[in-house]
Formats: structure tokens, sequence, C-alpha cells
């Protein structure tokens, strides 16, 4: 009996660069979003899907199907990321065409190949079909009217709440959007309101601020595109660690599935409660009723603020689901992790998986852009789902592989200190 081909990771690896490019070349102008986040998603659990289906070691995502043994899971792959970022963004076809041409002549003709590109269009065509009527771009208007603690558009650009549709988007993991929505955000009159608004005041103005060099760094650091960071780190570390395929796909499929739904909690909180943004509360904090707290007409923020709620954060809600599922999958909290960051040209190495989450809660603060709570109850949001999501999803077929029990410690931190 012939043996299956030799299946190279790289090809995943490959993919998760070209979904990258074409994802930022069809969302500039709406970087700010959680738009790339879900993409991303949607890409990997096809590749997974494709993947797994052949070699049998995973569950399927939402699918029965199983592939021939034989039959080459790179082409597979990289079929099934070629098909469903074709059909999200087609107008990309010429560049997505030339790269699906160049990633099968790396693969040698014959029935394997042919088999893993039929394989690999069926398990495209699977996910496009779960996602049809998913909510993508219906309208949803935020229409709250202004007032004391109510979301408005802020400076510069004034723009609107970007994105809405994405708090109705039907969830990958989780039965509905709201399914793990935190609670409500502290009261106006409360001391833990004037506690969070007096911190970004002081930590995340843009100038007369105490903080660090250090600090502003991280600032700066995790201000740029979050899923161009988290796809650059889970690249690096499956080729480091040597991952094979079917543990690569499985790596990109949980956490972006995880992220996605992320994003969508972080939405789904941000319409219904429509938190207004630190700039918005600390020039107006002559209107919240709260004696602890003082107006300043002319503060700013060290960073832009972007164009929707405060509560909650996307960014720690991602970060702590993402984290939340690598533990998950690696069976321990020591992350090993190389994130870069575009905005400062740097990488960090990130062990911990407490510590990455730590950074990121402090970052948004620094930053001047969140509240720490919203930083805080995001992570927890973001954490609930990492662990829903291998309990439910991703599961090995046999009991006793690594990550068959994925961990349930808690990786966001504990109380709201800075």
């Amino acid at each position: 009996m012939n043996r299956p081909p030799a299946a190279d990771p790289s090809a995943i690896r490959d993919w998760s660069v070209i979904a990258t490019d074409v994802i930022n070349a069809n969302l500039t102008a709406t970087r700010p979003s959680g738009q790339a986040v879900i993409w991303n998603g949607f890409v990997s659990i096809a590749v997974y899907n494709a993947v797994v289906g052949i070699q049998g070691r995973y569950a399927p995502y939402k699918w029965r199907a199983h592939g021939p043994a034989g039959a080459s899971p790179e082409a597979a792959a990289v079929t099934a990321a070629h098909h469903v970022l074709l059909a999200d963004f087609p107008a990309s076809r010429a560049l997505l065409d030339a790269a699906y041409a160049d990633s099968l002549a790396e693969i040698p003709d014959g029935n394997a190949k042919r088999q893993g590109v039929s394989f690999g269009a069926r398990a495209a065509d699977h996910v496009l079909e779960l996602r049809e009527g998913d909510g993508r771009f219906a309208t949803l208007e935020f229409t709250t009217p202004p007032a004391p603690g109510v979301w408005r558009p802020t400076p510069p650009a004034g723009l609107p709440f970007i994105d809405t549709w994405l708090a109705r988007l039907r969830p990958l993991l989780r039965t509905s959007p709201a399914q793990f929505r935190p609670g409500p955000p502290p009261a106006l009159t409360s001391a833990r309101y004037a506690q969070d608004l007096n911190e970004v005041k002081t930590m995340g103005a843009r100038t007369g601020s105490p903080r660090t060099a250090q600090q502003t760094e991280t600032a700066l650091f995790f201000g740029g595109n979050l899923a161009v960071q988290f796809q650059t780190a889970f690249r690096d570390y499956s080729a480091r660690h040597h991952l094979d395929i079917a543990d690569t796909a499985r790596l990109f499929a949980a956490a972006n599935a995880s992220a996605t739904d992320a994003v969508i909690t972080a939405w789904d909180a941000k319409f219904h409660y429509g938190v207004w943004r630190p700039i918005t509360a600390i020039q107006l904090a002559d209107t919240d009723g709260n004696s602890a707290t003082d107006p300043d007409p002319q503060w700013q923020p060290l960073l832009v603020t972007p164009p929707h709620p405060d509560y909650i954060s996307g960014h720690t809600a991602v970060t702590g689901a993402v984290v939340q599922t690598l533990t998950g999958i690696f069976g321990t909290t020591r992350l090993d992790l190389n994130i870069p960051s575009e905005v400062t040209g740097t990488t960090r190495r990130y062990d911990d998986a407490t510590q990455l989450n730590q950074d990121m809660i402090d970052a948004r603060v620094w930053a001047g852009i969140h509240t720490r709570t919203a930083d805080t109850e995001g992570c927890r949001a973001g954490a609930r789902i990492g662990v829903w999501t291998l309990t439910h999803y991703f599961r090995p077929l046999h009991p006793a592989h690594p990550g068959s029990s994925p961990p349930t410690v808690p990786t966001c931190p504990r109380g709201n200190t800075s």
C-alpha cells in the first residue's frame, strides 16, 4: 500500500501571509474595526476542515465529511484558503489566482494532488454555505441620543460608529452574540467610574502624562493592526516548534475562530451599552454628576480614538480569547510567542499568558482610548470564549492527545490595578 505523501505545513503559513495581505488591501479604510479578525477566522476554519478531513486527527468544524486518505493535505489547504478568500474578496482575484497557481505548482502532480484540490474546494464551499445569511453588512444604526455617558463620534474625524453589523454577526462558536456579554459598566456617579476616568486622564494623555518611556512604548506597540500581529506570531510559533500540518491548521483555526467570536462579543457590548470614550468623558466631565471627576475641554489621548464605544475593548477581548485558547492547545500557560509591531518596529517575546493580557490592558489605558474596566472586562469575556472554544470545537479524536483537556486556569490578570 502506498503511504500518503508527506504534508508540508508551510503551505498554511504561506496562505496566512496571503490572507493577511488580501484582507489588509481590502480593509484599509476600516482598519480600526474588527473586520480583519473575522475574515481570518473564516479562512482558517476552511483550511482546518480541509486538512483534518483528510488526516482525521481532530474533529472537523461543523462537518462530517472525510476526504480520501491519500489526498494531499497541502493541496486541500491552499485550495480551501484560495476559494474562501476569492469568495469574500473577488476584487483580489488576480493576486489570489496567481498565488494559488504558484502553490499548486509546488505540489507534485498526480492523484493525491487532484483529490486534495477537490476536497479543499468542498471544505471551502461548506464554510461559505455555513456563513450564508450570517448578518454581514446588515444595516444597524446606533440611535441613542447624546447624553452623559453615551457614545458619540470623537475627534479628529468625527466618524460614525463603524461596522455596527459586527454586533449582530452570527458567531462561529457560540449560540448568540450576547452569550458572553458582560454586565453593565460602572455607573457614572460611582467611585469605580471616577477611578477609571481619572487614571486614563492622567496616564493616557498625549502631553503631560507621567507615563514612563516603557509605558509609552507599550501603548504604541499595541496601537496597530492586532490581526497582523497575531497571524505573524502564529506563523513564527508553528515554524519554530515544527508543528505538523494538522497541528498548524488547528492552531490557526482555534485561535482565529475564538478571536472572531471575541470581536462579535465586543461589538455586541459596544452597541448594547454605547458607552462614551475617555476623550468625550474627560472633556465633558462636568456633566457626569460625579464630584470626583473634573472636566478638561482640551484633553487629548496619546493615540487617536477608534470610531466605536469604550465598553468593552475589542483589543483586550481578542487577546483574552486568543491567549486562553493557546493555553488550551499548548497545555500550559507558557506561550513562547514572538509578537511584532509595525508601529514601533520591534518584537516582543511573551512567555507568560497573564503578562500578555496585562500588557494589552495597560496599553489601551496608557494610549488614552479605553478605561481600565472596559479593558479588564474585555479580557474576561475573551477568556470565557477561549475556554468555550476548545471545550466544544477543534477537539482531538483521541482523548489521550495533548490538548484533550484544555486548562481553565485564568489568564486575565486579577484586580483593577495599574
